[in-house]
């Protein structure tokens, strides 16, 4: 009985970190958006280009981080696959997810142009080069 609970806090252990993965990657994309919008209204506000220029920089800094972040839930998602299918007295709590980087799938790259990542930072680009022509 000891052992299923230990399995069972394991991937507790396991789901709340993938959990906290998904928090970030919400948080982010509404950061990015607040932060972008406010430089183009300031950009308009002032007329000055240099703040769209200035947009660029977090568009790109939150995609890398949103990258990250969805690279480490894949991690976690395969450890927690891995906890799932091992024998109840095989469970040792760790948290290590070295082993699982090297699945293609869960590398930062392979993040970056996800269909979840790539499709919303491409967007939200396109939109700050169209509404860039608007302000001058």
């Amino acid at each position: 009985m000891s052992d299923i609970s230990n399995k069972h806090k394991h991937l507790e252990f396991i789901q709340a970190s993938i959990s906290r993965m998904s928090g970030n990657l919400f948080l982010l994309k509404g950061w990015s958006v607040t932060l972008i919008a406010a430089l183009f209204a300031l950009a308009a506000k002032d007329t000055n280009k240099a703040y769209i220029v200035v947009a660029y920089f977090p568009l790109f800094i939150f995609w890398f981080l949103d990258g990250y972040f969805l690279a480490m839930e894949r991690r976690f998602r395969s450890l927690y696959e891995h906890v799932r299918q091992i024998k109840e007295e095989d469970v040792d709590f760790s948290m290590n997810t070295e082993p699982y980087k090297s699945d293609p799938r869960n590398r930062w790259f392979s993040a970056l142009f996800s269909r979840t990542l790539f499709p919303y930072y491409i967007t939200l680009g396109l939109l700050m080069i169209l509404l860039s022509f608007f302000i001058r």
